[in-house]
């Protein structure tokens, strides 16, 4: 074990290497830009466009603060018969963001895409805008987006159906270059192309915001020559489906319409390599090689008996052999991602045998470590305790793309945007990490197999029930994990949330890796377009393109899961409008009441859609709010940092750990909270 002195340090170290890391990649910006795919954005930007492609026009002439305005945009598309959309994202060098001025974001990678992310903020520049005047939706009342009058509206083109979502201003960027951003508070549906209206828009004074020119013009239909001809049509379709749809648009500013990626485009390469993985598995249990075994007396640790630590064979999809950090997946010609032969990733895992698997076996439980951690997270006094307590027996395996040995390439990517894909592609890799671990830990075959898994009398350690805890980044990607995996039907997602281009703003923990964002796209405003760019490959690694697939309308072969997500509430580093949106994604989840003392959370309606637990215990999918007394969030795209972070005091809550170990015992939630709102003693 880990001396709690020594687990800090190692906390501070990892800080340490982490700033270290990112001013070596901003040192060697330069030599980064010079990566592959730097120099094929540059190759087709002196190229001549394609004819028939946005790369004719360029830009949108109906914002001109920056080439890709407004965002997400059909204009950036054009029909495809092969898609499961019928449209397919066409990106120009000519339009994407330039690293550091110079070279544009390679598209490519986004040019595979047959829409936008469904939890994209919708951009676009309104000079003189005031939200509050203009009456629009702020995140403290979002019921108010749904109002016949409101000035925002975001309609499915093909139901009708008017979206919620909350508007705000960029409170990070000086008013010259600061855009309105109109987020949805449930992602949107999956291959549906929806209309987006501002009308109405009013300045400080409370004066009616008119259109440009150039959109007076294109609704007039005169348009000058060039681009306005075919925007201008596009506009005056868009107008008359939202007065077809029963929308006003009475005061127009702008209009625009945009198609969201479907669940293929979205969800297909990691279930493709799922099935392709399992399918030459058959009904065998994964190779494994047990590395080192730890024994502990009961004076070493008095939570376990055993550490054991080793490698799963897994099929790798990635285009480097073991598919290091940096790597890519690797497509066949059917455009899915394949196997290279030979290829296999050695993923590291770790089990924590608690001193009570000697007498019982304990309920085997996969642990997502937190961001840019490692397997040996479990090793925390916290969560050995627990498992002690409860009878539970955590392995874990690194997140690959996202784990500590990835701090120097996610570095390097927000220096050289067209590498971001690495990321994501390295995250669906570890999607197949986890659920080969978990197979491993569940056949016959397996672990249990194998006497490090036994006890000295040759008992079995490892009892049924596989099931999934991960907290922070660890429920963040245990979205995506639960909605892939078919070996258990249970998560507990600790301090989750979805949707980083909502997130990484209002985290703590971006401060560093803004920084790195800032010496390659210094300009404020195209800082929003390029986190909603990466946001769009960031879907396939991350809950935000999985989250509508966990707990209904399961992906193909899939059961349908059970989650209990716990809200640190005023968390510094998970956002807990990101929390709520992914429990409101998620559907069939219920909040436990009461969620918070009166007037601890300043909305309008606290928890907005998402009903109430009717009881207790209760056989379903729930949030549960945790309260350590830490001031609200602030309600602008800025990091909480008024009083102390709550983001880990749940995991030393004895209440909070008693609840999630019955739910993952059981599949049971309890009240664990004495029918109050559930507190955390602060904490120095």
């Amino acid at each position: 074990m880990r001396p709690r002195a020594f687990r800090a340090r190692g906390r501070r170290a990892r800080a340490f290497r982490v700033r270290a890391l990112c001013a070596l990649a901003a040192a060697l910006l330069p030599a980064i830009v010079a990566l592959p795919g730097a120099g094929a954005a540059a190759a087709r930007a002196a190229a001549p466009a394609a004819a028939g492609s946005p790369a004719d026009h360029v830009c949108d002439p109906s914002d001109t603060a920056a080439c890709m305005l407004p965002f997400p945009n059909d204009w950036f598309t054009v029909a495809d018969r092969t898609t499961a959309t019928g449209r397919r994202v066409d990106l120009s060098p000519l339009t994407t963001p330039r690293v550091a001025g110079l070279l544009p974001i390679d598209p490519k990678e986004w040019n595979r895409g047959d829409g936008f992310s469904p939890g994209s903020a919708l951009i676009t520049r309104v000079p003189g805008l005031d939200l509050a005047r203009t009456g629009a939706a702020p995140i403290t009342d979002i019921g108010r987006s749904l109002a016949p009058g409101a000035p925002i509206a975001l309609v499915d083109a093909a139901t009708g159906e008017r979206v919620p979502y909350f508007a705000e201003l960029d409170a990070n960027a000086p008013e010259p270059r600061r855009l309105l951003l109109v987020r949805p508070a449930r992602n949107l549906r999956e291959g549906h192309r929806y209309l987006v209206l501002l009308r109405g828009l009013k300045d400080g004074n409370g004066d009616v915001l008119r259109p440009s020119p150039a959109v007076r013009r294109m609704l007039a239909g005169t348009p000058w020559p060039g681009a306005e001809g075919p925007r201008g049509a596009a506009l005056r379709r868009t107008v008359a489906e939202l007065n077809a749809r029963g929308v006003p648009t009475d005061g127009l500013y702008l209009a625009w319409d945009f198609t969201v990626a479907s669940t293929r485009d979205l969800t297909g390469r990691a279930v493709h390599m799922r099935d392709d993985a399992f399918a030459k598995l058959g009904g065998r249990a994964p190779a494994f090689t047990v590395g080192k075994v730890t024994d502990f007396t009961a004076e070493q640790d008095p939570y376990l008996a055993r550490r054991v630590e080793g490698t799963v064979d897994v099929p790798s999809y990635l285009d480097l052999p073991g598919g290091p950090p940096g790597s890519s997946l690797h497509y066949g010609r059917n455009g899915l991602p394949e196997q290279l032969p030979g290829n296999v990733q050695k993923a590291n895992f770790r089990c924590n045998v608690p001193r009570s698997a000697m007498d019982k076996p304990a309920q085997p439980v996969l642990y997502g470590h937190g961001l840019m951690g490692s397997a040996d997270e479990i090793d925390s006094e916290k969560l050995r305790k627990a498992s002690q307590e409860h009878g539970l027996m955590l392995c874990a395996t690194d997140w690959i793309g996202m784990s500590e040995g990835d701090i120097l390439n996610v570095a390097s990517v927000l220096l050289n945007v067209s590498r971001f894909n690495t990321i994501p592609d390295r995250q669906q890799q570890s999607y197949l990490d986890f659920l080969f671990l978990g197979r491993a830990l569940a056949h016959p075959q397996g672990f249990g197999a194998n006497a490090a898994f036994r006890a000295p009398d040759g008992r079995p350690v490892i009892g049924t029930g596989l099931a999934y805890a991960g907290a922070s980044q660890g429920g963040i990607q245990g979205v995506a994990l639960t909605a892939l995996a078919q070996d258990f039907r249970r998560s507990a997602l600790i301090v989750p949330g979805i949707n980083y281009g909502t997130m990484l703003q209002r985290s703590v923990d971006f401060a560093t890796y803004e920084k790195l964002l800032a010496v390659s796209h210094p300009d404020r405003l195209e800082q929003q377009l390029v986190l909603n760019l990466i946001q769009m490959l960031w879907d396939r690694g991350e809950g935000n393109g999985y989250a509508a697939h966990v707990t209904r309308d399961p992906l193909p072969g899939t059961p349908a899961h059970r989650v209990l997500v716990h809200e640190a509430f005023g968390d510094h580093q998970v956002a807990n409008i990101a929390t709520e949106t992914m429990a409101r994604t998620l559907g069939d989840v219920r909040v436990r009441q009461p969620a918070l003392a009166p007037g601890r959370k300043p909305d309008v309606t606290p928890f907005w859609d998402l009903p109430a637990v009717p009881g207790s215990p209760y056989a379903g999918s729930a949030l549960v709010a945790w309260d350590s007394g830490t001031p609200p969030p602030p309600t602008a795209n800025v990091p909480p940092t008024e009083g102390k972070d709550p983001h880990g005091d749940t995991r030393g809550s004895a209440e909070a750990m008693g609840q999630l170990a019955r739910f993952l015992l059981t599949g049971e939630i309890v009240d664990t909270c004495s029918g109050k709102p559930c507190t955390i003693p602060m904490t120095p």
